[in-house]
């Protein structure tokens, strides 16, 4: 497999998928063997601008991919990953890992059971600045986050904790090395039938604090995530990629506090979801362990199904 280009597919073409459709294509390492959808005049159309073969059904795809991307709705993720799970296909999912937490369960034992590699698609993890913030961080005490955007039509059939704050949980969790012992959350419906506004604290058993905010019917739209630690202060702004520092100098000879000494760390931007594909072409080559692997994906959506709760069991008491 790493003398020749390795076979990857895709499953579910629609905005995203299409997307992950282009970038393989353009990978020179890989080939794109063929896109599958139900919607066949889309699915036709993304293979004919990708150069691939438009394939029908599952078994079709089994027998023409060594990996696949598979970008359809949550609610049919195990029913389209466990095929390729069980012929030991390596299988990146799109986040969430599925609707239900039996079903998120249900594919990740199948993999640990089967062997296979298994990635969940929180590409938030590959931004260049999420990941040198990581490099950089030093027992954090408490997190804000915020991820706000103007309303759009899309996922508009989940609410804004499956849709956008999911992504920050997951990072989070990644970055506070301490289990999670209380969530408190409110939120509001107010353009569709599901939660388009969420707040939620989460407190972890190292005294850790974070408060994450999601909002899809902002006037704009901003990504960010400041953290104060025990030695510094850090500022990421997650569209540019760039990380802002403030710590303490050197303590002055003569005494007194020590100055507080603040700089922009230059971070080399890349597409989170380019960099994702290609972690994950890599890791079916080498058989590394992923980045996000199921299990991570699993607590993520436990979390987020936390906040969900909470934000319910708030509603029905107004």
């Amino acid at each position: 497999m790493t003398e020749q280009k390795l076979k990857v597919g895709v499953v579910g073409v629609g905005y995203l998928g299409s997307i992950h459709a282009q970038i393989y294509q353009r990978m020179p390492d890989v080939t794109l063997s063929g896109v599958m959808d139900t919607d066949v005049e889309a699915g036709e159309r993304i293979a004919s601008e990708c150069g691939c073969t438009f394939i029908r059904d599952v078994e079709q795809m089994l027998d023409s991919v060594d990996a696949v991307s598979v970008v359809v709705p949550t609610s049919v993720h195990r029913e389209i990953a466990e095929p390729f799970l069980e012929k030991r296909i390596p299988v990146l999912l799109e986040k969430p890992v599925a609707h239900t937490l039996g079903d998120a369960q249900a594919i990740v034992d199948l993999a640990r059971q089967t062997g296979t590699l298994l990635q969940i698609g929180h590409l938030e993890r590959f931004n260049a600045g999420v990941v040198r913030l990581a490099a950089e961080l030093d027992r954090p005490r408490f997190i804000e986050v915020h991820r706000l955007g103007e309303f759009v039509d899309r996922a508009t059939d989940v609410d804004v904790v499956t849709d956008l704050m999911i992504h920050d949980i997951d990072i989070v969790l990644s970055l506070v090395p301490s289990e999670l012992r209380y969530v408190s959350a409110v939120g509001a419906r107010v353009v569709t039938d599901h939660v388009d506004i969420a707040n939620a604290r989460l407190e972890f058993d190292n005294g850790a604090i974070v408060n994450v905010t999601a909002s899809r019917i902002s006037s704009r739209r901003v990504r960010r995530i400041r953290i104060f630690a025990e030695s510094c202060y850090l500022a990421l702004n997650f569209e540019d990629q760039q990380i802002d520092v403030a710590r303490p100098g050197p303590r002055p000879q003569e005494g007194g506090f020590a100055p507080i000494v603040t700089e922009s760390l230059q971070v080399t931007p890349r597409a989170p979801l380019d960099a994702e594909l290609a972690d994950f072409a890599d890791c079916v080559r080498t058989g590394r362990d992923p980045v996000v692997g199921g299990e991570a994906g699993v607590r993520a959506l436990q979390v987020a199904h936390e906040v969900r709760q909470r934000i319910d069991d708030s509603l029905h008491t107004l």
